[in-house]
């Protein structure tokens, strides 16, 4: 089992845990924290440090993911790169041929001017 894939599982049951956190809450206030039956501040337990668990749980995770997410690119194995297949297409075709250069044409008809005496 190679680093990277450690590293996906990770990033995988953070993902999971982050959704569950967020689909905990509630954008109006209410989630889990009114389940609890949603009066004051004195209730056992305190519904704001519920609110306030769920809120710092959520930066936490989203930190996490975001660490594991670039040590990961660090753990990809780069030694056999995997090219796409055009262009491994392209690196084997034949290459085209290619005309031979053609020497510089001398006249030896025309007359240089030393020799117009």
């Amino acid at each position: 089992m190679s680093t990277f894939t450690i590293f996906l599982a990770l990033i995988v049951v953070v993902a999971f845990l982050l959704i569950v956190v967020i689909m905990v809450q509630n954008p109006k206030g209410g989630g889990l924290s009114s389940s609890f039956g949603g009066g004051g501040s004195q209730q056992l337990g305190g519904v704001k440090k519920t609110t306030d668990f769920l809120d710092k749980s959520t930066w936490t995770l989203a930190t996490i993911m975001l660490v594991l997410i670039l040590v990961s690119n660090v753990a990809i194995n780069r030694t056999g790169t995997a090219e796409s297949k055009a262009i491994e297409q392209i690196n084997t075709q034949q290459p085209a041929p290619v005309a031979p250069a053609m020497p510089a044409q001398t006249n030896e008809n025309t007359e240089t001017p030393s020799d117009s005496n």
